[in-house]
């Protein structure tokens, strides 16, 4: 279910796109972001400080697509915000000494300080490559392509990447649980 509301303003603007164009598309991504904010406000009294920033970089970008009547803007909305997610991990890391990811899922999972720091910085990667072959894609490509390169293949990447790195957090685990016995 969290899933499925993660990703509900991006499955709305594929919809949205494919039946009216991008300019309704951005409209109806905007209105979904706002509703995914309100029902996880609603639901659990609290929304995670990233589906803020999701929120306001959809604002200020679809605002700008819709009101200049320019796909550009829209387009860099995806790598606007993987780069604000890697950069924020990237800063935490470099700056303030903290693994970001460690502090949000340290009680769910118990790895060694370098298996921690393998991930992080490969999520900092993983986001980077992400910004640019957006970009790529966004201006090497036709609109129709880059929406379907969003939902298809910026979601396929990720799954690959996360079975990768599922993969990767595995050998810690087995090794765990060898040394327990």
């Amino acid at each position: 279910m969290k899933l499925l509301i993660d990703f509900f303003p991006i499955i709305l603007f594929f919809a949205a796109f494919k039946l009216w164009g991008i300019y309704v598309a951005t409209a109806v991504a905007i209105v979904a972001t706002i509703g995914q904010i309100l029902w996880l406000r609603h639901s659990h009294g609290k929304v995670e400080p990233m589906q803020w920033v999701s929120l306001g970089v959809i604002v200020l970008f679809g605002g700008a697509t819709i009101a200049l009547q320019n796909e550009t803007f829209i387009k860099w909305k995806p790598t606007v915000l993987y780069w604000l997610m890697g950069g924020t991990l990237a800063a935490g890391q470099l700056f303030f000494r903290k693994n970001l990811l460690k502090t949000l899922m340290g009680s769910q999972l118990d790895l060694p300080e370098p298996a921690w720091r393998v991930t992080n910085w490969s999520w900092i990667a993983f986001f980077a490559v992400m910004g640019v072959l957006n970009l790529w894609v966004a201006y090497s490509f036709d609109t129709d392509t880059w929406v379907n390169f969003k939902l298809f293949g910026g979601m396929g990447l990720m799954v690959v990447f996360v079975i990768g790195q599922a993969l990767y957090l595995g050998r810690f685990m087995k090794a765990d649980e060898a040394g327990g016995q």
